[in-house]
This record gives C-alpha cells, structure tokens and sequence, in this order.
C-alpha cells in the first residue's frame, strides 16, 4: 500500500513505506523471501532438498518503471522526465512489487530451473513483521549447466582427496599427508561431446604446500602435473582418473611465500613514511540510500552475484540543460582468460569467470587504507548461498575521491600569470578473487565529464611444472622447475546508453571515426594535411568493429536530435585504450563459447534478455556461438534506436603481462583501461 504526502515544493513523495528503488538490490529479507518462496513451492520433500541456489537477484524492471521512481517515488525528484499529458504529469498510484529471479539448480534430477517471485512488502525482520512472496513463474532450461559455487569447490577438494588411486599417485610423488594437497575445482568448459551438460563436470588442478604447519603457505607455487582426474559434481564421484606423466613436484622455492612471517629473501620496505589522505570537511559526494550524487554527476550502485558492480541512470547535471541523461546501466558481464600452452592441463584453462563462477559472489571486504584511502562509504552485498543461506560480504563496494594530478594549467609568458587547477575524480570499485587471481573492477568519474572504466589484474599466477633442465615456449621460466604459460585476459563492458535521451526516447546512433590522410595533390601541396571521418554504423553486422590505432578510431554514440551550443549533435565518445584479440586459431575450442572475444566492438539495439554475451549459460555449453554472436545475426537497424555498446578488451599475456622473475610470487598489479 502507498501513502502519498506532499513536500514544500508541493511535489508527491512516498511515505517509508515504500523502501526500496526499483533497482536497488535485493536486501537480505527479500532474498531470504525468494528463497523460501521458491523452496515450498517445490512438489516434494526430495525436491525441495535437491534444490541449490545459484543465485537470487534482482529482476530489473522495465525502463519506464525506473523513469517512474526517478520522477515522483525518490531524491532527487524529477517529475520532467515523464511525459505531460494537456499541460500536466501524469502521476500513477504506486509502483509494481519488486521481483527476483532465482536460479535453481536441482542435485537429484541435474536439472536448472529459473524462477521469477514477486515480492510483496517485505520487511525488515523484526516481531510483528511479515515476509510475502508469489511465485510469477518456473522454467526449467534444458541442457545447461549454472555457475560453479564455493561450496562445490570443497566438496570437490574432498572427492579427489579422498579416492585412493589419488592417494597413491600423490604417494609416488613423495606425499603422504593430504592436509597439504591443494584440489581447486575448474569448469570443464566444451570440447567434445564428453563435456555435455548432461554432467555436471569439473576438471580439477592440483598443487600441493610443503610444511603442514604453515596454513599461510603459498600452495600455488607447487603445481601437480601428470595427474588427470574429472569429477562428478552432482554426485561427488571422481569418473575418470589417470596418472599419465610423472613430472616431479618442483623444489620448495624461498620466495615463494607472501604473507608477513612466512616471506624469506623479501625486500624490506621499512623505510616508507606514512602517506595520509585527509579529508577533515568529509567527502564532496551524496549518499541517499544507493543515489550517488558528486560534482554534478548522478548515478544509482547496483550489486549482482555474476557481474559484481552495476552503475545505473547514469547523468549530469549540466547547467541550465539540466539533467542529461548519459547511459542507463553501466557493467562488466563477461571475462574470458583463454592460455596459449597446448599442453594437458593448461589447453583446458578457458575459464569464464562470471558465467561460470561469479564476479560478484568472489568479491570480498575491502580494507580502509590498503584497498581505498580516504573517506570512503562502503556498500554491502546480500547474495544466497548454494543451500539458499543469506550471506553478506560487509563493505563490499568502495565508494570514494581520489585526487588524480592536474585537470588544467596555463601560464602566460607575458604576464607571467599561471592559472592550474587539481582534478579530482569519484571512484566506484570492488575486487574479487577467483581462486589464485585478483580482479579490481573500477568505474572512474571525472570533473571534465569523462567516464573510465578499469581493470586492475593481481594475485597468483597459475603456474605449470617443468622436468628438471626443460623450458617451454609457451611460458616463462620464473623460478627452477616452475613456469608461468602464456595466456590472455579479456573483458567485456556492456554499456547500456541513453546520451541526451529522456524516457522512452531512442534518439542514439553510433558513429565510427578515423583519422585519414589525403592524399598527395592540390589539397595536400605541403604533404600534411589529415582529417577526421565519420561513418554511421547503421546495422548490427556493420557495427562489429576492431580498434585501429593507425587511424587513432574510436566510436561515438550520437544523439540525433540534440545539439550544442556550435550546433553540432550531442554525443560521448568510447576511446579504445591498449587492446588485442584472441591469439588462437578460429577453430580453438573455447571460441565456441566466447564468439564475442572476435571484435573489440558489438551494437546492438536493447533488448532485456541479452545481457551476457556468452548467454546465461556458458558452463558446459555446447552451442556453437550462444549470445551476442548470434544476436547480431538479425542485423536489426541500429539508427535511432536504445542503444547497447559490447566492448571486449583485453591484456596480452607474456607479451605485455609480462612475467619475469621479480613476480614471483605475486603478479604486480597491471590496469587495463576503457
């Protein structure tokens, strides 16, 4: 039920109880609520305890509802975005209940489900309170797998551990006690028809510590090699195992531990003073529920399990134009990190690390003063666990200013008069780990009016084993026996935009710009003249593009009916930063899942089901090119249309991710950025 009050501007407000945004995320009740939903509807005991929650998160509604909240239901209220009807808003009584979709997946049957619960005034949990929640729908979906979770991950460490033929291989290779062998659980990906989803697979690596106890110690610096083994994770069996190869375990190495007390040979760093950032008036930014407001930027932080970090309704405030619209929700939906070593077991690391695991359900608290410095407003994350258990990581998302160098600076040299001014700029951040690697994911906003997005790659190198005297091309030699294989990190951004578009408006187009040079003759006498030149991509198959650095291409997403002040049409530029495409061949395997890493750049008109490029499903997927390369098959017209930007960029590995002896053990962190 809604109650409607009137503020001093006599604008409609929402009384408390109406609590949540359309697009805040789902809170620790309304996740409790899903769940319990979900599970008493099953039909029968054994159903309902087969059921593993993958995940629970937040349907987003449709554009208008959004537009609707912003207008009269939530701060900063913007009753213009809404359409006038004779000269006056059109107000509606309420908002639609929030909803959830769960993915369930069923232990018995092998089969996932997708469930979409309607959430009706949950409230916090307190005596008196009440929780209500109506299943809208379920449908199973055929021949696919879900993300891994963290508790399979242990019991799939157990299942190897504990079967014998593995026990005595691990004896062969000088190892008795099991407390020091390291099982991580790796998706299978697909590469024959042994990999169906019929199964539900991992393929697991091995490593193994030195010093039982040392629980600190660096087991990823002791790779076991020659060992193949697939498990069942659906009913916890080891289905195929054999000791192929016996490669000795390499030598204990002095460096190869990181925490204090357990690193020998490090460099001291006792020497560094202490840097303090201080902000003794408090931060610059506004915090209302989850609305962002700083230096004229406004935006809402969103949390999902798969993608981590989710920025929406992303504005500035510009002057008497006042709000412009920019994009409408802003995310990483997609990394692949695909290696170049043809060698068992490292062809098979393709790992898909939100379809197949979860960007957000591996982020972690963050640490004031090592992670963000200054004064910084954290956000929780409420996600279910595999049992359907409600778990939050406490400050999760980071939220703070940084000072970023110089924005301007002239001087006069008659005068002498020199006029600079600091740029500042807000940062959005949260960092997850996927099992031996750290990913910092960053949105960046600017005085000027600049967006950057960022990857900060950090952590463990996923190291193979060598026989004693042999080296490998495919890799890096970084410490005796031990060498790191050539691999790729690629991301994909998707980029949901609305430049200068008020509700239901779809005014954008995408222009691609190259520099040229003319050519010699009566317009170039002096053999210098170049320009810039435009190309409409008006199509879904015209818009997949490639950087070119040559002819310095970058994109701009255009409005159409919006000009500036020179009469020109407004727009915002993506400019490309470093980047690569895949270094396989066409025909490599995982690129039958990751078509999308085949160009920098996809367009393709909105559309609420296409959110991931691989699909929802990548694990195990046997489809060849399943999400964006087959969308942008329909070739659907791309002019005047909501525009949605794909961009994939990627880290060279062992050409510019370069691994040298000084990273071992801990990769130095490298930035990607957009």
């Amino acid at each position: 039920m809604f109650c409607w009050v009137k503020n001093n501007a006599g604008i409609p407000i929402m009384t408390r109880a109406q609590r949540f945004h359309p697009l805040d995320p789902l809170s620790a009740a309304e996740i409790a609520v899903a769940v319990a939903t979900v599970r008493a509807a099953g039909k029968s005991p054994e159903e309902r305890d087969s059921m593993r929650f993958v995940e629970a998160v937040l349907l987003e509604p449709e554009k208008n509802v959004v537009a609707l909240a912003d207008a009269y239901f939530f701060p900063p209220f913007q009753p213009s975005l809404l359409p006038r009807t004779k000269g006056s808003a059109v107000i509606p009584s309420r908002l639609p209940p929030r909803r959830a979709k769960l993915v369930v997946y069923n232990r018995h049957s092998n089969e996932t489900t997708i469930w979409i619960v309607e959430l009706s005034e949950v409230h916090a949990a307190t005596r008196g309170g009440h929780h209500r929640g109506k299943v809208i729908s379920s449908e199973v979906v055929p021949d696919v797998q879900p993300a891994m979770d963290a508790m399979e991950y242990a019991e799939c460490e157990a299942t190897v551990k504990n079967y014998p033929p593995f026990v005595e291989a691990m004896k062969k290779r000088g190892v008795d006690d099991m407390e020091l062998v390291m099982v991580d659980a790796w998706c299978a990906g697909y590469y024959s028809d042994a990999d169906a989803p019929s199964r539900r697979l991992a393929r697991p690596l091995i490593f193994c510590r030195t010093e039982s106890d040392s629980p600190m110690e660096n087991g990823y610096a002791r790779p076991v090699e020659g060992i193949h083994v697939v498990v069942d994770m659906q009913n916890n069996i080891v289905i195929e195992f054999e000791d192929r190869k016996f490669v000795p375990l390499p030598p204990p190495d002095h460096l190869r531990n990181y925490t204090p007390g357990e690193t020998r040979g490090g460099v001291d760093r006792s020497d560094v003073k202490p840097l303090i950032i201080n902000q003794p008036e408090g931060p610059s930014f506004r915090i209302n529920g989850y609305f962002v407001e700083w230096q004229k930027w406004n935006f809402r932080i969103g949390f999902t399990p798969k993608e981590g970090l989710v920025i929406y309704s992303v504005a500035y405030v510009d002057g008497s134009r006042g709000r412009r619209p920019i994009a409408h929700r802003l995310s990483f939906v997609e990394m692949v990190v695909p290696y170049g070593d043809p060698s068992e077991p490292h062809y098979r690391k393709n790992a898909f690390d939100a379809g197949e695991d979860g960007l957000g359900k591996n982020a972690h608290s963050l640490k004031k003063g090592c992670d963000c410095l200054g004064y910084i407003k954290y956000f929780d994350a409420h996600f279910t666990n595999f049992t359907g258990h409600v778990e939050t990581i406490e400050n999760c998302v980071c939220l703070h200013e940084e000072d970023h160098g110089i924005l301007w600076k002239h001087q006069d040299w008659r005068t002498g008069l020199a006029e600079v001014r600091r740029s500042r700029r807000l940062t959005v951040s949260f960092i997850c780990t996927v099992a031996n690697y750290e990913y910092g994911f960053y949105w960046h906003f600017y005085q000027d009016g600049k967006i950057e997005a960022e990857v900060k790659l950090t952590g463990i190198l996923s190291l193979g084993a060598l026989m004693p005297g042999e080296s490998r091309k495919y890799g890096t030699t970084i410490a005796p026996s031990l060498y790191a294989p050539v691999h790729q990190h690629f991301f994909v951004a998707r980029m949901d935009m609305a430049v200068d578009c008020k509700p239901n408006e779809a005014h954008n187009q995408v222009v691609e710009v190259n520099v040229k040079v003319e050519s010699a003759g009566t317009n170039n006498v002096h053999n210098n003249a170049f320009y810039a030149e435009e190309k409409i991509l008006k199509s879904e198959l015209q818009a997949m593009r490639d950087c070119d650095p040559s002819s310095a291409r970058h994109w701009i997403v255009r409005n159409t009916r919006a000009v500036n002040r020179t009469g020109q049409p407004t727009g915002f530029r993506l400019v490309p930063g470093s980047n690569c495409l895949p270094f396989a061949l066409p025909e490599a395997k995982f690129l039958r899942r990751a078509g999308f890493l085949k160009h920098n750049l996809w367009v393709t008109p909105y559309k609420s089901d296409e959110k991931f490029p691989g699909g929802e499903f990548p694990n195990q997927n046997p489809r060849l090119h399943e999400g964006l390369a087959t969308w942008v098959k329909k070739d659907r017209p791309l002019e005047e249309t909501d525009i949605v930007l794909w961009y994939t960029f990627a880290l060279h590995a062992d050409i510019q991710h370069c691994f040298f002896s000084l990273q071992f053990m801990i990769l130095t962190t490298e930035i990607l950025h957009l």
